[in-house]
């Protein structure tokens, strides 16, 4: 137990989680010990170094990758860029011809701001044509038979999470592959498939070669780590897939990425990484378990009021994350946050949480109607999140709730709750 939630309960895992114990004590012991320019050549340069070399075949095993495909960044922002300026610049490069002078790139309409607004941003400047693909309102994911009919003859990238940081609905990233792969076999050429795995990670199997994806993006405070990520590129060195460096410098990073590495964080996020290698299903089982038994509580609680948003039969979520609306004029997601007493929520995205209230674009995308998605909240558990935590965020609910439906019109407490609450 992290002594800061001591007097709150912490339900917002998919914004950030705290440092691991083991990664936090990893963090201090690099800082102090190997503290030296990894670049230098004498030991106390060579000690950094093999710490990031460590790191560096942690975080691949994690992924089921090769070492040398693994490059650091500063995180998923960063890894997003990346990705999409260097497909801009090969296709310039190499790909370019007089009917198709700039890429066609497709994303979906669920992707992470870091990659819909790179991707709108390069779109608006005419350094790339862009089709956002939207999603099934009876499954939550997007289908692959819409992505493979967006295809144009100059289409170089698809972008496709993982799985929702909001609803947490895992989408069909390998079938999309496996398709596109008869079609460009059928025509001709090579696109290039991103997955942001950022909120998969730590919570479900992540393997780059059953997914056959060339790029994948990994954020390290996702899963107990540091705030600073990697980038998987499939065939690296033997320049398979293009990386094309926006920092010029030392050549750190094999020239993809430089300045000078951050070695305590980059241990950091190997050690991350190894915990996820040894304890997946263990983690796995828990946070399912308390995910389940949190949305028992809120049907068993709140009756016919709750509307559970990304919950599908037709489709599988990681293991901890709940998106539900609570029905009632008076019971935006904003306002029952700020009126619970002891809970750590939020209602989407992090990067979102300080903006006026309006409905999750997400949400509106896989059907949601835009009242009941306005009343939505996202409860995402960790690690340690136990029973008693579950226990105290619905009676915390409760009483939001019912001061909340206290403000209606006629001024009395309507909530209707399930009387075995």
């Amino acid at each position: 137990m992290y002594h800061w939630m001591e007097q709150s309960v912490y339900l917002d895992y998919n914004a950030t989680t705290p440092l691991a114990s083991e990664v936090l004590d990893t963090v201090v012991a690099t800082l102090r010990d190997a503290w030296g320019n990894p670049s230098s050549s004498h030991h106390a340069g060579l000690k950094a170094r093999k710490c990031i070399i460590e790191a560096r075949a942690s975080v691949a095993m994690m992924i089921n990758a090769s070492p040398q495909d693994i490059v650091f960044t500063s995180g998923g922002t960063e890894s997003n860029n990346l990705i999409f300026t260097s497909i801009a610049a090969y296709f310039k490069e190499v790909v370019a011809s007089k009917d198709h002078v700039i890429p066609h790139v497709i994303i979906t309409a669920l992707e992470h701001d870091s990659v819909a607004l790179t991707a709108r941003a390069m779109a608006g400047k005419g350094l790339i044509e862009l089709t956002e693909v939207g999603a099934a309102s009876d499954s939550g994911t997007v289908p692959v038979q819409c992505v493979l009919a967006a295809l144009r003859p100059n289409t170089s990238l698809v972008s496709i999470m993982l799985a929702n940081n909001e609803t947490g609905v895992i989408q069909p990233v390998g079938e999309v592959v496996e398709g596109l792969k008869k079609s460009v076999g059928e025509k001709g050429g090579r696109i290039f498939v991103h997955t942001d795995a950022a909120q998969a990670l730590g919570k479900i199997q992540v393997d780059v070669e059953a997914l056959g994806v060339d790029y994948v993006t990994i954020v390290g405070h996702k899963f107990y780590g540091p705030r600073n990520g990697a980038l998987y590129v499939r065939g690296l060195e033997q320049k398979g897939t293009p990386l094309y460096p926006v920092f010029h410098g030392g050549g750190q990073e094999r020239g993809f990425r430089s300045g000078t590495e951050n070695t305590g964080m980059v241990a950091g996020l190997g050690k991350a990484a190894d915990l996820i290698v040894h304890n997946l299903p263990l983690y796995q089982a828990h946070m399912a378990g308390v995910r389940d038994y949190l949305e028992h509580q809120l049907e068993k609680t709140f009756g016919d009021r709750v509307h559970f948003n990304g919950r599908f039969s037709t489709s599988k979520r990681i293991p901890n994350t709940s998106n539900f609306s609570l029905l009632g004029r008076n019971l935006k997601g904003n306002l029952i946050l700020s009126t619970l007493e002891h809970t750590l929520a939020s209602v989407g995205a992090a990067c979102h949480s300080h903006t006026e209230a309006r409905p999750s674009p997400v949400l509106l995308a896989i059907g949601v109607p835009p009242h009941i998605a306005l009343n939505a909240l996202r409860v995402s558990v960790g690690r340690e999140t136990s029973i008693e935590d579950i226990d105290s965020f619905i009676k915390d609910l409760t009483n939001a709730v019912l001061k909340l439906d206290s403000l209606g019109e006629s001024g009395s407490i309507s909530i209707g709750l399930s009387q075995n609450h």
